[in-house]
């Protein structure tokens, strides 16, 4: 009677909530069968079927009650999977797309100033993105092409559009008299002429002050992508960096301390049902029944 009395208590005490999906199959499992590698015990009389069956009923109803806890999971996982997926592409697209340029000798520029503005072809504002190709010789120049370049004695970039072509000579500094001199050929005594262009920017009334010479001159742009030079320069910058790479860490954390929480679950709805099967009363059932 006590052995009885044991096993109605342990089925009515025993609710291990399931947290993990496929913990009410291995319930189910362990009631029928055992736990894995648990060894078999047969009790004699009426006293194991009662115990048994309760143990069954008791794993049965722990399965029925897992599925709105596995669906709840399932859910989340797949949210956390999705902002994995979203952000991990984000932060690879920032460092593909500039990749992809430079494997075909171009570079991506972003616009800072409003110098280019306007509805002629070619033109950009602040914020857009060019696409430049560098140049190794003066015969790929034309004027109306817009060209990235340093103007003399300042390292800033500058992308205007050539208005004009020019031969001009060398100059150097007479070291006798400190003034610039034309620079001749000794060869030839003719000057030595260097291609130099001068440029201006659609939204400006004037040209650029100075002739720039063929040798600052870093490309010609040849596409327009507006509004990407910002999104670029975010990517790029350490905020960006870093709005990109915590989401998908602190999602791959939680979802390693979710499956850690369900292997403890499923350890411990394993040894419930091992300790049903084999009959073996606990501490609680014990002072239950010294109350009683």
């Amino acid at each position: 009677m006590i052995q009885i009395e044991l096993a109605r208590r342990e089925a009515r005490r025993r609710h291990v909530e399931p947290e993990p999906t496929d913990l009410p199959e291995y319930l189910a499992l362990a009631a029928r069968t055992g736990p894995p590698g648990g060894e078999s015990t047969r009790w004699s009389g009426g006293a194991a079927d009662a115990r048994w069956s309760a143990a069954r009923a008791d794993a049965a109803a722990r399965a029925a009650g897992a599925t709105p806890t596995a669906r709840w999971r399932r859910v989340v996982t797949g949210v956390l999977w999705g902002v994995v997926v979203l952000f991990s592409t984000a932060y690879a697209t920032s460092l593909a797309v500039p990749l992809w340029f430079e494997l075909h000798h171009q570079q991506v520029l972003v616009v800072t100033s409003g110098s280019m503005s306007g509805g002629q072809s070619g033109g950009f504002d602040a914020g857009d993105a060019v696409v430049m190709r560098r140049l190794t010789d003066p015969s790929q120049l034309k004027v109306g092409q817009v060209v990235s370049f340093w103007p003399q004695g300042s390292d800033h970039l500058v992308t205007h559009r050539i208005v004009s072509m020019h031969y001009l000579p060398v100059m150097r500094q007479d070291e006798a008299t400190g003034q610039m001199v034309t620079t001749y050929d000794q060869a030839t005594g003719e000057p030595v002429l260097r291609p130099y262009i001068m440029t201006k920017g659609d939204a400006n009334a004037e040209p650029d002050p100075d002739a720039t010479p063929f040798s600052r001159v870093r490309g010609v742009v040849l596409d327009v992508y507006p509004r990407w030079g910002w999104v670029l320069e975010w990517a790029r910058s350490a905020t960006g960096r870093l709005t990109m790479l915590t989401p998908p860490l602190l999602a791959l954390a939680t979802m390693e301390l979710m499956s850690v929480l369900r292997e403890r679950a499923l350890t411990r709805g394993l040894a419930d049902a091992g300790d049903a099967r084999r009959g073996r009363p606990t501490e609680e059932d014990d002072r239950d029944l010294l109350l009683d």
